[in-house]
């Protein structure tokens, strides 16, 4: 019996180093299914969601608009239904051509789709030259990597959107307010425009500086076209940076 108990003993003092040696606490960084993760490295403790937690990015449209004498801007409207995912830096490319199907320019690009919001993949200013854009192409291409985040623009209200059609031109302000008892900081505030049967009729953005705590901001967007009175609901779609 006491051979037994020392045996134990020494099986003890040396297995309990061993396990503390080369036993390695499961991480989210690993490579390995372990923890009370649900994929490899994604779903459970860890932020990055697993394929089976998230919605697909869906793309309700996408459009160019002219801006100046050869200068366009390009948009594609992406939903997110996804209430507490976040993807940053995912990848797509745009395309414009002209009436005969030609290349004008491709422009690759990354954006992010933040956690409860729609947003716009946005290029602004686009030369094209003397070229004539007939139609646009856009698609992501690489697959978002989400992670868990909750809308950190939740207390950011919209109090009123104004929008005027002139005779060379429309114009729209954003009124804004913080209702979030921390600032909030750099915000790009993107817009759509939509007629009565929601059809995109225009785009834009702002970028805000810091909005304190309690503190209202104009966010100023201006066109050099005169929708004449077609503009019937307008999207705005703040983005965290």
């Amino acid at each position: 019996m006491y051979g037994g108990v020392v045996t134990v003993v020494i099986l003890a003092a040396v297995a309990f180093p061993a396990f503390k040696f080369f036993y390695k606490a499961p991480t989210c960084f690993d490579g390995m299914m372990n923890g009370n993760e649900r994929g490899m490295d994604c779903g459970g403790a860890c932020e990055k969601l697993c394929s089976t937690d998230f919605f697909p990015p869906k793309v309700s449209w996408y459009r160019f608009e002219q801006i100046a004498p050869e200068l366009y801007n390009i948009a594609a409207y992406v939903v997110n239904l996804n209430t507490d995912g976040e993807a940053k830096n995912v990848p797509y490319h745009m395309a414009l051509y002209d009436d005969k199907g030609m290349l004008i320019i491709d422009l690759p690009g990354t954006m992010t789709i933040p956690p409860s919001r729609n947003t716009l993949a946005f290029r602004s200013a686009v030369s094209v030259g003397k070229r004539t854009p007939a139609r646009v192409f856009f698609e992501f291409t690489g697959t978002p990597e989400w992670q868990r985040r909750s809308d950190t623009l939740s207390k950011l209200v919209v109090l009123n959107k104004e929008y005027k059609d002139e005779e060379n031109g429309s114009s729209l302000m954003i009124t804004l307010k913080n209702n979030d008892l921390r600032p909030i900081g750099r915000t790009t505030v993107y817009v759509a425009l939509f007629d009565a049967s929601g059809n995109a009729l225009g785009f834009s953005k702002t970028i805000l500086d810091e909005i304190l705590p309690g503190q209202t901001v104009v966010a100023p967007y201006t066109w050099p076209v005169d929708r004449k009175g077609k503009v019937i609901s307008i999207d705005v779609l703040p983005l965290a940076e």
